[in-house]
């Protein structure tokens, strides 16, 4: 009988080494296929973390860091990028209007998932309807989830996050050297074998490419966002359905308007949504709007989501908190019911009541309105046909969007928070809106969260706290019109003080 050559025999010393090495490649190729196929974003039980930094499906999907939405890199990286870049955003992600809470490494808005091997961040809900109030000049800030981020520059942190990604600083070694100092959570092995076989660089030709697809609404070629807005559907017609923006009216690239509250959704089914009007449901609204953030119809997690939108169902507007007087309020409880509530119901749309006869919800034409028209024009038909191609064949599939001629009545619950006003937000305080167009401010700061009790907003004469600047409204600028809504600016100015003092009851 032929005797086996030595390292074919498992007793021998060479075939002992032979056989580990080879339980040790598929032991290697097991962890490796296990880290590719992994998909697993944090998970929190108290619904409230959940919106706040829970998965909605929004980080880069479908291939190994394709950059969606806001084109954001790994975790990691997306921690270093304000250490790197650091004469890009010398103030950090604070400045720019991201709320981080104590022992978080995160901000509120940025969600974690580890997927094809690699943790992940991406855009949730809470990023664009989670702000800040002060009291005081220097008070803590409250952080009032739901409502309208009125203090986040959300185009200058797109910005920052594509042009750092870019950066020549923005190496492999770079990266590994900053994961060293990281508490822990640098890199895994499997991360940092990815790094050594061209992560980075694969990184920058993908952010490249969406930097080039979205070039047209960044920068200085329209008008800038500022704080507390966003051009919603420009974007996304680039993002899902690959629209080449330089080739549209120079028109149609202006759409920038204010975040919306998300609070006490029930009674707003059926009702207009968005500032225009273009959809009648809640849900679609939300998955609208999850891909706004940077969801796809393939990696949007709808479970995420529905617990979201269960919250927001019956979410009670915060009540006003601060002193109220009840003589004036109640003098301007029969002034609103006389020059706003046929459009706009009453304090009783906070409890789920929608005011029998009452145009709430619908759509005002507008010539009638009378109010800045460029984000109306930003939304065609076109846009509004190509989203019934979303999610084909499910049970998701959009059916209710619409063109419409004009913007919605929307319900004014927890309106002392939703300042500025109207939909690009080009009037600062209700008591400004009250005044005719001519006599309201031409130009103001946003993004500072000081309330003003006396004329309900947020204070806006103050361009820099902290060493953050504020951002600066100018209402010459088209699609920042203030005109439009005049209705009450005839009262006297103690019934526009009165009128003012009840909406605080909202």
């Amino acid at each position: 009988m032929r005797r086996l050559p030595s390292w074919m025999n498992w007793r021998t010393t060479a075939g002992k080494i032979l056989i580990a090495a080879a339980l040790a490649v598929v032991l290697v190729a097991a962890w490796a296929v296990g880290s590719i196929a992994s998909d697993r974003p944090e998970e929190y039980g108290e619904i409230t973390e959940h919106f706040k930094y829970g998965s909605i499906g929004s980080e880069p999907g479908g291939s190994l860091l394709r950059p969606v939405g806001g084109a954001l890199p790994p975790y990691w990286m997306f921690r270093m990028l304000p250490s790197i870049c650091r004469d890009k955003l010398p103030g950090g992600y604070a400045s720019l209007g991201l709320v981080t809470e104590p022992g978080r490494d995160l901000p509120i808005g940025i969600s974690r998932r580890r997927r094809l091997g690699v943790d992940q961040v991406g855009f949730n809900c809470a990023i664009c309807h989670t702000g800040t109030v002060r009291d005081s000049p220097g008070a803590p800030p409250r952080v009032v989830l739901g409502m309208p981020s009125h203090q986040l520059d959300l185009q200058r942190l797109v910005e920052f996050v594509i042009d750092c990604s870019l950066d020549n600083r923005m190496t492999r070694d770079t990266v590994l050297g900053r994961a060293r100092e990281m508490d822990g959570d640098g890199p895994s092995l499997f991360e940092r074998l990815l790094l050594r076989l061209g992560l980075v660089n694969r990184l920058k030709i993908q952010v490249l490419d969406q930097r080039n697809r979205i070039e047209p609404v960044l920068g200085d070629r329209v008008p800038r966002w500022g704080r507390g807005r966003v051009d919603t559907f420009n974007p996304y017609k680039s993002i899902q359905f690959n629209w080449p923006l330089d080739e549209l009216p120079p028109s149609e690239l202006i759409g920038a308007s204010d975040f919306p509250s998300i609070w006490n959704q029930a009674p707003r089914e059926g009702m207009h949504l968005h500032w225009d009007g273009d959809n009648d449901s809640v849900d679609e609204r939300n998955l609208s709007a999850a891909l706004g953030a940077g969801v796809t119809p393939v990696t949007v997690d709808h479970a995420a989501m529905q617990r979201v939108r269960d919250w927001i169902w019956t979410l009670p507007p915060p009540k006003y908190p601060y002193a109220i007087d009840q003589a004036l309020a109640a003098r301007g409880l029969a002034l609103y019911t006389e020059h706003c509530r046929s459009c706009h119901a009453d304090e009783r749309f906070r409890e789920g009541v929608v005011a029998p006869g009452t145009r709430v919800g619908q759509v005002v034409p507008i010539a009638d309105i009378g109010t800045d028209r460029h984000r109306l024009d930003s939304y065609t038909d076109t846009f509004a046909t190509n989203q019934y191609a979303l999610y084909p064949d499910s049970r998701y599939r959009f059916s209710h969007f619409r063109k419409t001629g004009g913007y919605a009545n929307h319900p004014l619950d927890g309106i002392w928070l939703r300042g500025p006003f109207l939909h690009n937000g080009s009037v600062p305080t209700l008591r400004d809106l009250l005044d005719a167009p001519e006599a309201r401010p031409k130009a103001f700061y946003r993004g500072y969260d000081l309330f003003d009790q006396t004329r309900v907003g947020f204070v806006s004469d103050v361009p820099r706290v902290d060493g953050h600047d504020f951002s600066l409204f100018d209402t010459a600028i088209p699609g920042n019109a203030n005109t439009g809504h005049v209705y009450g600016t005839t009262l006297s100015d103690v019934d526009k003080a009165a009128l003012v003092e009840h909406l605080k009851t909202f």
